[in-house]
């Protein structure tokens, strides 16, 4: 009995970890849109300030994604369904120093929706934005601290 409700206390945690897990992170780098994704990803979209009209390249480009950006949007996509590989890359160039992107919006090569996240910081060894407030040591709502990965 004891065994069984280990097995589901451990499942049940690791099915909420990956629920508020992003399958798709971004992080700026200059002039690059770096991604690291636990899926395939099949399309992508975002809103920028002017800053990236002429993006192009990365690993989109070179998959032979089709990249076409207006004055406030970018858009990649791939015509003979070729999706970016799970892992970690440049995504785009954008060409220019871009501060900020929003309305990420990315899907898999079934047009199903991927969660995004752009951080402003670096993915720590936990998969936390470094620039979101949580440490180790910081206290949840309930005065429980907090591990490495901000779990209680």
């Amino acid at each position: 009995m004891f065994s069984h409700f280990k097995t589901l206390t451990v499942t049940l945690i690791t099915l909420i970890s990956f629920s508020f897990a992003q399958d798709v992170m971004l992080t700026i780098d200059g002039t690059e849109l770096n991604y690291t994704s636990t899926f395939e990803i099949g399309g992508w979209q975002f809103d920028h300030d002017g800053c990236a009209i002429n993006a192009s390249g990365g690993a989109s480009g070179a998959i032979g994604f089709t990249i076409s950006c207006s004055e406030t949007t970018c858009l990649g996509f791939s015509f003979t369904a070729d999706p970016l590989p799970p892992g970690s890359d440049v995504l785009v160039d954008l060409n220019d120093v871009c501060e900020t992107l929003t309305d990420l919006v990315f899907s898999d090569p079934a047009g199903l929706p991927l969660s995004a996240e752009l951080c402003d910081g670096a993915y720590d060894e936990c998969g936390v934005c470094n620039g979101d407030g949580i440490a180790a040591g910081d206290c949840d709502c309930d005065g429980n601290m907090l591990d490495e990965c901000g779990v209680c």
